[in-house]
C-alpha cells in the first residue's frame, strides 16, 4: 500500500468548495482530517468523528508541544488539525484534504511543502454574487463582505500550486482528479 497525500483545499465562500468535497469524499482514496476543538460537542456529535474534544488546557499543552498542524481561534474556540491524525491517514494510504482558509494553509505549506495545494476559484466575482445572493440566506451587507473577503482570498491563488475554476461542478470535480493523478505520476518528487 502507498502512503496518502496530503491535500490543502481552499475556497472563498460560495465557491461550491463544500458541494465538491462531498462529490469527491465518494471516492474511498480520500478522506478528510478529524480536528481538535476547545468547543463543547453538539447533540449528536461523537468524539473522534466530528471533532477531538480537548479542554483549552490540554489544547494549549499540545500547541506548546508543536502536535498541532495549524491551529485557530473561531468565535472563541480553538481549533486545529493534529499532526497525529494526519500521518495516520496517510500511513494507511489515505489521500488527506484539509479544507483549510488560506492563513491556515500557509501555515501548512510552510511545514508540509509536499502537500499538494488546491485553490477553487468561481468563474468571475459577479457569478460569485449571484451564487451568494441565490442562496437567499443573508442580507445584502452580509453578501458585500463575503464578496469583499472572496477578493482578498482571492489574492492568494498564486501562492497554490493548482487553480481550479468552479464554473461546472462535474468539470470542476474532474479537474481535482486529474490533478491527484498527474501527481501520482510525477516523478520529480522533490520538487
Amino acid at each position: 500500500m502507498s502512503k496518502g497525500r496530503l491535500i490543502i483545499f481552499s475556497a472563498p465562500s460560495g465557491c461550491g468548495k463544500g458541494t465538491m468535497l462531498a462529490e469527491i469524499l465518494k471516492d474511498e482514496r480520500f478522506g478528510v482530517s478529524v480536528s481538535a476543538t476547545t468547543r463543547a460537542p453538539r447533540t449528536g456529535e461523537t468524539e473522534g468523528v466530528n471533532y477531538y474534544y480537548l479542554s483549552e488546557e490540554e489544547f494549549q499543552r499540545r500547541v506548546d508541544a508543536g502536535e498541532f498542524l495549524e491551529h485557530a481561534v473561531y468565535c472563541e474556540h480553538q481549533y486545529g488539525t493534529l499532526n497525529s491524525e494526519v500521518d495516520r491517514k496517510l500511513a494507511a494510504g489515505v489521500n488527506v484534504i484539509l479544507e483549510i482558509e488560506v492563513q491556515g494553509a500557509a501555515d501548512v505549506m510552510k511545514k508540509r511543502p509536499d502537500a499538494i495545494t488546491v485553490f477553487i476559484l468561481p468563474p468571475s466575482v459577479e457569478e460569485l454574487r449571484r451564487r451568494l445572493h441565490k442562496r437567499g440566506t443573508e442580507p445584502e451587507e452580509v453578501i458585500e463582505k463575503r464578496i469583499a473577503q472572496a477578493e482578498y482570498e482571492m489574492g492568494f491563488a498564486g501562492d497554490y500550486k493548482y487553480n481550479i475554476v468552479n464554473d461546472a461542478l462535474e468539470d470542476a470535480v474532474s479537474d481535482f482528479f486529474a490533478i491527484i493523478r498527474a501527481e501520482e505520476l510525477r516523478t520529480d518528487i522533490n520538487n
